[in-house]
C-alpha cells in the first residue's frame, strides 16, 4: 500500500500554529465556500489545529465534516478547537492521502488546503481524494507558491531565505511551488479539463499588525521550529545562518512600508456521475 515518503518541512511549533490557527474557512477556502450546501459530507485532509475543519462543520449544520491529520499530536488541538465552539457534526482522525481508509464514493467534498506541497507523490493524492468523492462531488485543493510569493521593501536576508527554505522543502520530498503546478498534477491524475476550474487566492500582510505577526512567526520558526532543525541537520544552513535569516526578518518587520504578498493556486475538481 502506497505510503508518505516525504518529511513536513514546518512540524508544529508555536510559531507555525501562530499561522495555522490564523487560518478560517474565509481566508483559505473562498473559492470552495459557494458550491456547499448544508447536509455536505467533507472531509477536510491535513486538517492540523482544526480551524479550518470547524469553519466547514458550522457552514454545514446538517452534514458531517472528518478533519484528517498525518500527525496524531495535533488532533487534540483540533478537538478543543471544535468543542470550543459547540460543535457536534465533526470528528477527527489520523490518515494518509496517499491510502485513505474510507470506501469509494464516500464525500460529497474532499478539501485539502496547504498539504500537497508537502506530500511525496501528490498526483496520486490527487487520485485517492477523488476515488473517496461521491460522483458529482467537488475535490477542493489550494496550495501556496513560495517562488511567487512577493515583498517590499527587498532584502537580501530574506532572499536568502526564500532560497534556503525550497531547497530545504524539496530536501524532505515536497515541493515548495505547488500553486503553479495544482492544475498539471489534477490533469495527471485523471481530471479532464472541462471538470477542472484552477483560480488563484492572496494572504497579503501590509498593516503594522500583520506585518508584525507575519514576520516575527518566520523570525521564530527560522530558529525554533522542525525546519530550521532540518535546515541544519540537512546541512542546508549553519545555526549562524539561520540567524542572520531570522534577524533579516526582524528588520524587514520594522519597515513602515514593509508589504508581503503571498500567492495560491486553487483548483476544484468535480467528479462525474456514472453513465
Amino acid at each position: 500500500m502506497p505510503q508518505e515518503t516525504a518529511v513536513y518541512t514546518h512540524g508544529h511549533h508555536e510559531s507555525v500554529l501562530r499561522s495555522h490557527t490564523w487560518r478560517t474557512a474565509a481566508n483559505s477556502a473562498a473559492y470552495l465556500l459557494g458550491s456547499l450546501k448544508p447536509h455536505m459530507k467533507i472531509l477536510d485532509i491535513g486538517c492540523g489545529p482544526g480551524t479550518i475543519t470547524a469553519d466547514l462543520a458550522a457552514l454545514v449544520p446538517d452534514g458531517h465534516v472528518v478533519g484528517a491529520d498525518h500527525a496524531a499530536g495535533i488532533l487534540d488541538q483540533a478537538r478543543a478547537t471544535a468543542a470550543e465552539r459547540g460543535l457536534t457534526n465533526v470528528e477527527f482522525t489520523t490518515a494518509d492521502v496517499h491510502a485513505l481508509d474510507w470506501p469509494d464514493d464516500t464525500f460529497c467534498v474532499v478539501h485539502a488546503h496547504q498539504v500537497l506541497q508537502h506530500v511525496g507523490d501528490p498526483v496520486l493524492a490527487l487520485r485517492e481524494m477523488r476515488r473517496v468523492t461521491k460522483p458529482g462531488g467537488i475535490i477542493a485543493v489550494r496550495d501556496s507558491d513560495y517562488a511567487a510569493m512577493t515583498w517590499y521593501p527587498q532584502s537580501p536576508g530574506m532572499t536568502r531565505w526564500l532560497d534556503l527554505y525550497r531547497r530545504v522543502a524539496r530536501a524532505n520530498g515536497g515541493e515548495p511551488d505547488a500553486g503553479r503546478r495544482l492544475k498539471s498534477w489534477a490533469l495527471e491524475a485523471g481530471f479532464a479539463p472541462q471538470d477542472l476550474t484552477a483560480t488563484a487566492g492572496t494572504w497579503c500582510y501590509s498593516t503594522p499588525d500583520e506585518i508584525a505577526w507575519w514576520s516575527g512567526l518566520w523570525a521564530d520558526r527560522t530558529l525554533a521550529s522542525a525546519y530550521a532543525e532540518r535546515a541544519t541537520e540537512g546541512g542546508h544552513a549553519t545555526v549562524e545562518q539561520l540567524t542572520a535569516v531570522s534577524d533579516a526578518w526582524r528588520e524587514w518587520g520594522t519597515k513602515d512600508d514593509a508589504w508581503f504578498t503571498v500567492l495560491h493556486g486553487e483548483i476544484l475538481g468535480r467528479k462525474r456521475d456514472r453513465a
